[in-house]
């Protein structure tokens, strides 16, 4: 009716809480919105015996409701903020009715009522299935005492929240089938245990891991896809050699500083082992790491790194992958010469449109050192499009790269999300040796939940994209495929190579399998395993 100018949309509504609900609202063309159950959740937290006493005791800061209120309305005001900075965007009236927004997950009819032009490439729920839904959250009668049943995302505890894949149980069957024992350390009896302590793989038990996953609940796009083929099946001697397929495995970008340096030494020299890619991530490294070891003694312990066991003469701690990202912390010739690869960071699949995030409490002095920063400060990476403006820029950047190192190939990091098949297209162009696409599932221990939740996109969804892009622009043959994103067996390996991948990353199992048991405290420097802190 051409009318939309001349008036402004309120929402009241009792659905909106967290800052993703605001950001929809407002996106969607929303001028206001009035969360009236979110208010009144917070007046009867101030209201409750509870919180009046923890306020009494000094443990709460005193406020009144007023106050209480508005400090919720602020919260959500910066998280608003955060969101636009990702987008690049300055003003709240720009963001105002964009739509800048992928759906995952909703119907055609959805879509078509509700959110007109947002792409939703896989389908979803229709609209009787929201109203069911909407039906199940309400009570059976009035009086009825209404019992939360689900603890959400807050609570990845089994049976109080939503289902996690990497959970404290997934961890643990992990770590009995490659005999794993976190009673062993060197604080015990490590240095008398025979093999430093580790016990015997066990296939039974990698079994037990496999049919959790597979029995689990449905978690990925993966998770809907089965395998059909109208080819017999052929004698395993026939299959490519286990040693040639490891060179194509490699460690999610995890930064010195993000882990440990017992963790990260520790990932480099066990991929360099088996001849994957081991990725320093964000934050350079030591130069003790460029030399491989020549003084381990016949009890595995080298007075270079006293502090790991295990070791062999020949080891290397150098990351095979050396990343360069918006902040260029770490970034020095030497870091830059001794890579087999340099990786750009234009995103990170976990949340994209922000730069790497290390918190204070994590930068010690070592840390300090190596990124050229003050112990105990937070540092962060601009968001990489404040970095890299055009495909220009990145190109200019391939070159450098490739002119400081020239026996070494440069990789770009994507972001799984809609249109990653043209930008693949103009990085092969660029000049890049390898594209990889990061999946939404992956890891990133220091983020807060609002960079990480309602951000990024499965790998699936990217892979395909690219890998169809490219072999249409005939561009396919330039460039290596790498995909990483919460992978975690043999069968994700061989839907991502049937999607076109040909390298694989993994992260977070690749945390778990050296003793992390997903406390998810990383940001915190409280690792109960040592994995992701930075404390003595």
């Amino acid at each position: 009716e051409g009318l939309r100018m001349d008036t402004g949309l309120v929402i009241e509504t009792g659905s909106a809480w967290s800052t993703h609900h605001f950001a929809c609202l407002v996106g969607y063309g929303a001028n206001a919105v009035h969360p009236y159950l979110a208010l009144e959740t917070v007046k009867q937290w101030h209201g409750s015996k509870r919180t009046q006493s923890m306020m009494k005791a000094g443990k709460l800061d005193n406020t009144t409701l007023d106050e209480a209120q508005q400090n919720y309305r602020k919260a959500v005001e910066n998280g608003l903020l955060k969101i636009l900075s990702k987008m690049g965007i300055s003003l709240l009236s720009s963001y105002q009715g964009a739509q800048i927004f992928e759906a995952m997950g909703l119907g055609e009819e959805v879509i078509d009522t509700s959110f007109k032009g947002t792409t939703s490439r896989i389908g979803g729920v229709s609209l009787s299935d929201i109203a069911q839904e909407t039906a199940m959250m309400r009570p059976e009668t009035a009086d009825e005492k209404a019992k939360l049943i689900n603890y959400g995302y807050y609570k990845p505890v089994p049976k109080k929240g939503e289902y996690h894949v990497n959970s404290s149980d997934l961890a643990k069957l992990l770590h009995d089938a490659i005999g794993l024992d976190k009673t062993v350390s060197a604080a015990t009896d490590r240095d008398e245990a025979e093999n430093d302590g580790v016990k015997p793989k066990n296939a039974a038990n990698y079994e037990i891991f496999k049919k959790s996953l597979e029995s689990a609940p449905l978690a990925n796009i993966r998770d809907l896809l089965d395998f059909e083929s109208d080819r017999e099946s052929i004698s395993i001697d026939e299959v490519e050699p286990a040693a040639e397929i490891m060179k194509r495995f490699c460690t999610g970008a995890m930064s010195l500083g993000a882990l440990s340096r017992e963790a990260h030494e520790t990932l480099a020299i066990a991929v360099n082992r088996v001849g994957g890619k081991s990725n320093s991530g964000e934050g350079g490294e030591d130069t003790v790491r460029i030399k491989d070891l020549s003084d381990v003694d016949e009890k595995g312990r080298s007075p270079t790194y006293p502090h790991l066991a295990g070791l062999k003469n020949g080891d290397s701690a150098n990351s095979y992958i050396h990343q360069v990202a918006s902040g260029r912390f770490g970034v020095t010739p030497e870091f830059l010469t001794t890579a087999k690869q340099l990786e750009i960071k234009m995103a990170q699949g976990a949340k994209p449109g922000e730069g790497g995030q290390l918190p204070g409490p994590k930068v010690s002095d070592y840390i300090a050192t190596l990124r050229a920063s003050k112990p105990g400060v937070t540092l962060i990476s601009p968001p990489p499009h404040h970095d890299i403006y055009s495909i220009e820029d990145l190109a200019q950047l391939i070159h450098d790269l490739h002119a400081i190192n020239e026996s070494a190939g440069v990789s770009v990091k994507l972001v799984s999300s809609i249109g990653i098949g043209t930008v693949a297209c103009g990085v092969a162009k660029a000049q890049a040796d390898v594209i990889q696409i990061s999946g939404g599932d992956g890891g990133t221990g220091a983020s807060p939940l609002s960079s990480i939740k309602h951000a990024g996109m499965p790998w699936e969804m990217g892979l395909s994209e690219a890998h169809s892009a490219l072999l249409n622009n005939g561009l396919r043959d330039r460039v290596t495929l790498r995909v990483d994103g919460g992978i975690r067996t043999g069968r994700d390996l061989a839907i991502a190579a049937m999607m076109g991948a040909e390298e694989f990353g993994f992260g977070t199992i690749a945390m778990i399998a050296e003793g992390c048991v997903m406390a998810r405290v990383c940001h915190l420097n409280t690792c109960p395993v040592g994995v992701t802190s930075q404390k003595e």
